[in-house]
C-alpha cells in the first residue's frame, strides 16, 4: 500500500541521499529525488515508477531551483518531507592556501543551495499548517577542525539556519530538524580530495565508520514520530569517533 506522505531528497543519486531514497521506498514514501547526475536518476525512476518522481537541477542555481519545485504534477506538489541532503566538501587546506573556487562550491551547496530548496518548499508547507524539513549537518557544524574552516562554517551556517528557522516555523507546525553525522564512508571524502582514492581511503584507516544506511535509518527514525514529536538536533558517531578530531584508530 502506498504512503501518502511525500518526501523531497536533495542528492538523491549517491550517498546518504541514495541510501535514503532507497529506504523510503522500502517504506512506501512517494519519493521526489532530486540531483545533478541524470543518469543516475532515471535508473531511480526505472526501479520506482510510478513511486518516484525526478528533478534534475543543481540546488546551487535559485532559478533552476524554483522553476523545478513550481512545476512539480499536482500528485507530487504536496511535500511533507524535505531532506536537505545534497552538499560536498572540496580540499583540506589551511586558509591561506585554500582556492576560492573551493570556498565557493561549498558555500553554494552547502549554504545557498540548502536556502533556496528550503525556500521554494516551505511556502506550501506553511499554507497547509503541516511539514517536517530535516537538514543534513556535520559535526563539523558542531566544532571545528584544522584546514576545515570554510567547510565548518558553513555546516556551522547550516545549524544556525536550522534553529532559526524552527523558531519562524513554529506558528505553523511544521517540524524542523538537522542530524548531525561524524565519519561516514561515502563518496564525500573522494570528492573532497578531488578523485584520489588513496587519501580518501586514509580518512577511514584503522576505524570502523558509519555507512550511509546508518544515517538513512536515523531520518526515517526522525520522520516516523507522532506528530507532537519532533527530534530537534541529532549528532551520530561511529564509536571510533569521539569529536571531530579525537578517532581511535587501530
Amino acid at each position: 500500500m502506498m504512503n501518502n506522505r511525500i518526501v523531497l531528497i536533495t542528492g538523491a543519486t549517491s550517498g546518504i541521499g541514495l541510501a535514503t531514497t532507497r529506504l523510503f521506498a522500502q517504506h512506501s514514501f512517494r519519493l521526489i529525488c532530486c540531483g545533478r547526475r541524470e543518469k543516475r536518476l532515471n535508473e531511480l525512476k526505472d526501479t520506482y515508477g510510478s513511486q518516484c518522481h525526478t528533478l534534475h537541477f543543481d540546488v546551487s542555481d535559485s532559478k533552476e531551483v524554483f522553476t523545478a519545485i513550481d512545476r512539480l504534477p499536482t500528485e507530487f506538489s504536496k511535500i511533507d518531507i524535505l531532506i536537505n541532503n545534497a552538499g560536498n566538501a572540496h580540499g583540506l587546506d589551511s586558509a591561506e592556501s585554500s582556492s576560492l573556487e573551493d570556498w565557493n562550491a561549498m558555500i553554494d551547496s552547502n549554504i545557498k543551495g540548502l536556502m533556496y530548496v528550503t525556500k521554494a518548499v516551505m511556502s506550501s508547507m506553511i499554507n497547509r499548517k503541516s511539514g517536517h524539513i530535516i537538514n543534513l549537518g556535520s559535526i563539523a557544524g558542531k566544532e571545528v577542525y584544522p584546514k576545515g574552516s570554510v567547510y565548518c562554517a558553513t555546516k556551522f551556517a547550516v545549524d544556525a539556519f536550522t534553529k532559526g528557522l524552527r523558531l519562524d516555523l513554529n506558528p505553523y507546525g511544521i517540524k524542523v530538524s538537522a542530524i548531525h553525522p561524524g565519519l561516514v564512508e561515502t563518496e564525500f571524502s573522494l570528492v573532497r580530495f578531488k578523485g584520489d582514492q588513496q587519501k580518501a581511503k586514509n580518512v577511514y584507516h584503522g576505524i570502523q565508520p558509519l555507512i550511509a544506511q546508518d544515517i538513512a535509518q536515523c531520518i526515517l527514525f526522525m520522520v516516523t514520530q507522532p506528530k507532537h514529536v519532533n527530534i530537534a538536533d541529532l549528532v551520530i558517531l561511529p564509536t571510533d569517533q569521539a569529536s571531530s578530531v579525537i578517532i581511535n584508530r587501530q
